[in-house]
């Protein structure tokens, strides 16, 4: 029997405050009474909604429900920096997980994910604030320039150009600030407001017959006659096929921990000050990201905001998943003074909101699929590794092909593996990612300053096995 917690995510994003300020949306109370169904999905993140709406399109005489302990969208998919991004970036880790052909069919299919996004915004009529404006992949010192070279080569002698390698002048003609010193363009990407997009995905998927019960925390699940029986306050789900999609939370289970390491990632919003972007030329919706470890990554929004985040916060201490632990931006007063050190023209603009939420790393920093434990009715997908948005769409497709024991291209997916790489047990992998942590930001400080980093420090820095690019 596998137990879990209600974990209760607050306080709220800017962007679920926005979302739930947007006006009244169809109920979905907690579950009471006993409920049977084909399929019952855990998480209503983007891929368990995901999930649930390709099912119930693929065949529409599914019973499929979704519960949530808390509301959707209140974990990782609404706290997230509205990045629908692209594999290629990753090109070269997909290469070492699988052949050159599946890499590239992989990351074309990630590129498709955000054109099928932005079609799934158009038709379902919800202004979900998605722009393919697309990303800049850029250096804010001069340790990180050419950070890109290998993969736009490699991806250049294979006959593809997503990006577009840029001068300084037009990196900063482009928005970002005089701190950028160079980086490439790549045009496949947007930016969306990620909790009014699982706001627009929980409408599309009640109107396509899905039950959603929030408030409603899976307690356990264990099975029995040749089902699942899914345990929450007060009733029981009996279902043929059970999805685990709740991201960083499946941390508790072992067979994934040993693969996951997860970590917090800290991000701020200021005041609206169209202004000031207006005079830099930063309209359009691009997403920046910087190429350190500890990721920067920032956009603007509708409203004439700056969104700035910082990946490798706290690190998770084995299946550890608390209010306090995770919802408060630990890492707040860091991530203001390196939005104002980013852009100085906004060093007097206030901060109105800041918050936090968990990224699960994967030890490979590329998603995995699967089957937990020998059941073959118990299905996840996790390890987005701070690039969940995009391809949730593509975890959607995956899982709801595998729930459905279909034999398509999703089933036979190169992201249904066990990652090669084991993660040290605990207490070892805290320590010794606390260790890691601190060295990368030693070294990264001092290529801030463009001083050499400690020889110490590079060789800890090494050490950790994860990345959002590369």
């Amino acid at each position: 029997m596998n137990e879990s917690k209600y974990v209760s995510l607050a306080p709220r994003s800017l962007w679920m405050r926005q979302a739930l300020d947007a006006g009244p949306q169809a109920d979905a109370p907690a579950l009471r009474g006993d409920q049977k169904l084909d399929v019952c999905v855990v998480g209503g993140g983007l891929s368990g909604l995901w999930s649930a709406l390709h099912i119930a399109r693929l065949e529409p005489s599914i019973r499929v429900g979704v519960v949530e302990s808390d509301i959707c969208g209140a974990g990782a998919s609404g706290a997230n920096g509205g990045f629908a991004m692209t594999w290629w970036p990753k090109f070269a880790t997909l290469t070492k997980l699988m052949s050159t052909d599946d890499a590239l069919r992989t990351a074309r299919a990630s590129e498709e994910a955000v054109r099928e996004m932005g079609e799934f915004c158009r038709a379902n009529g919800d202004d979900v604030e998605f722009a393919p404006a697309g990303w800049l992949w850029s250096a804010t010192n001069t340790s990180q320039l050419a950070s890109w070279d290998d993969v736009v080569t490699k991806l250049a002698s294979l006959g593809e150009s997503p990006f577009r390698v840029l001068t300084r002048e037009e990196v900063v003609s482009m928005g970002a600030s005089e701190r950028h010193l160079g980086g490439v363009f790549e045009a496949g990407v947007a930016t969306v407001q990620p909790a009014l997009l699982v706001r627009s995905l929980r409408r599309a998927a009640l109107a396509a017959g899905v039950s959603i019960w929030e408030e409603t925390p899976m307690l356990g699940y264990e099975e029995s006659s040749g089902a699942v029986k899914v345990r929450v306050p007060g009733a029981t789900i009996t279902t043929s096929q059970l999805i685990l999609a709740t991201n960083a939370w499946l941390a508790r289970y072992a067979q994934i921990r040993r693969h996951l390491l997860v970590l917090g990632s800290d991000v701020v919003a200021s005041a609206p000050a169209r202004e000031r972007l207006d005079a830099i030329g930063w309209t359009s919706g691009l997403a920046i990201s910087d190429s350190r470890r500890l990721v920067h990554y920032y956009r603007t929004t509708n409203e004439g905001r700056v969104v700035f985040g910082k990946g490798g916060g706290r690190i998770g201490f084995r299946s550890s998943m608390n209010r306090s632990t995770w919802a408060t931006a630990l890492r707040g007063p860091e991530v203001i003074e390196q939005l104002r050190r980013t852009y100085p023209t906004m060093s007097d603009v206030p901060i109105t909101n800041r918050w936090s939420g968990a990224v699960d790393y994967s030890a490979d920093s590329m998603p995995f699929f699967g089957h937990l434990g020998e059941s073959r009715r118990i299905h996840f997908g996790v390890g987005f590794s701070g690039n969940g948005v995009g391809p949730s769409l593509i975890a959607g497709k995956i899982l709801a092909s595998l729930a459905l024991e279909r034999d398509d291209e999703w089933a036979r997916s190169p992201m249904i593996r066990t990652p090669g790489t084991r993660l040290p047990a605990e207490p070892f992998r805290f320590v010794g990612g606390t260790v890691v942590r601190a060295a990368l930001r030693r070294k990264e400080a001092a290529q801030d300053q463009e001083r050499k980093p400690s020889s110490l420090d590079v060789r800890l820095a090494g050490l950790d096995p994860t990345s959002f690019v590369g």
